[in-house]
């Protein structure tokens, strides 16, 4: 809530909204649309590198609210084709549509949105990198929550002058369902131990087996797809010797044993996907 009342103060000289995003449905907050209003909007979506290339995306008005434009190229956090698109697609749809009080200022300001972890600010400094040669303006990271409060004006290019708000990562205070919320917490926008690696390691498989990715069967070097998380989980802790020392109390005293860290390779699990190395999957 705090963070919707700091946006909604930023928007009073806002002219477009950039909104990033890992995945084009379940990783889209309905109430940022519902409370940001009517404003010429650009839906960024990355790690498209990961994304599965038979699956077909989304048209460009699908999920809440819709976006004027789309901006879809695959995107890393040092590669530059969407931060190439993203200042004259801005541009040009301002210059088309109605700016009201604001329509004498030759700025350009951009709020830029999304649900946590979705590399908000990497997209501020790679926009400042690329137009300015300028280092970094805002603090990243790979956990959600590193953007407390909705910052500053960043300068990020001179010709149009342009200038973007970093805001903090805002999920919805309901999710829709279980299953948009471990999408969500797969991509990292929730953190792991609010839900559990073992879940988010048996949803994930689920996932797999349900798409018929079997990409982990060949990378863990398995003889045949899994059906159930626990022999995956005690093959991947046995193969990265992913074990933790147990103290148990017997009769002649306390004896160290060594057994397998079944959150530990559900971990594993979860950074190899995360990392592509189980191959490319779309969520949604």
């Amino acid at each position: 809530a705090a963070g919707l009342r700091q946006m909604r103060l930023a928007l009073r000289r806002a002219d477009c909204l950039v909104e990033r995003s890992h995945i084009p449905l379940s990783g889209r907050n309905p109430a940022l649309q519902e409370a940001l209003g009517i404003r010429p909007h650009v839906l960024v979506l990355n790690k498209m590198d990961l994304a599965d290339p038979r699956r077909q995306p989304v048209s460009a008005g699908a999920g809440p609210g819709g976006a004027r434009r789309w901006c879809h190229r695959q995107v890393t956090a040092s590669d530059s084709p969407v931060p190439l698109q993203v200042v004259p697609m801005v541009a040009k749809l301002v210059a088309d549509g109605p700016r009201y009080h604001r329509a004498e200022s030759s700025e350009h300001n951009i709020l830029v949105i999304g649900v946590p972890n979705v590399g908000k600010s990497s997209l501020i400094n790679s926009l400042r990198r690329l137009h300015l040669k300028k280092g970094k303006a805002t603090a990243v990271g790979g956990e959600p929550g590193i953007t407390k409060a909705v910052l500053s004006r960043i300068q990020v290019c001179e010709k149009p002058l342009m200038y973007l708000v970093d805001t903090p990562g805002v999920l919805p205070p309901r999710l829709g369902d279980v299953e948009t919320g471990m999408k969500l917490a797969l991509c990292g926008a929730i953190h792991d131990h609010l839900v559990g690696e073992d879940v988010m390691a048996d949803y994930l498989l689920y996932t797999l087996n349900k798409q018929q990715q079997f990409g982990y069967v060949q990378h863990y070097g398995l003889g045949q797809p899994c059906d159930h998380i626990e022999p995956l989980l005690k093959h991947v802790a046995l193969t990265h010797g992913r074990t933790q020392k147990v103290k148990v109390l017997t009769g002649t005293g306390n004896v160290n044993m060594m057994m397998l860290n079944y959150p530990a390779a559900a971990y594993e699990f979860l950074r190899d996907f995360r990392a592509g190395r189980l191959g490319r999957v779309t969520l949604d």
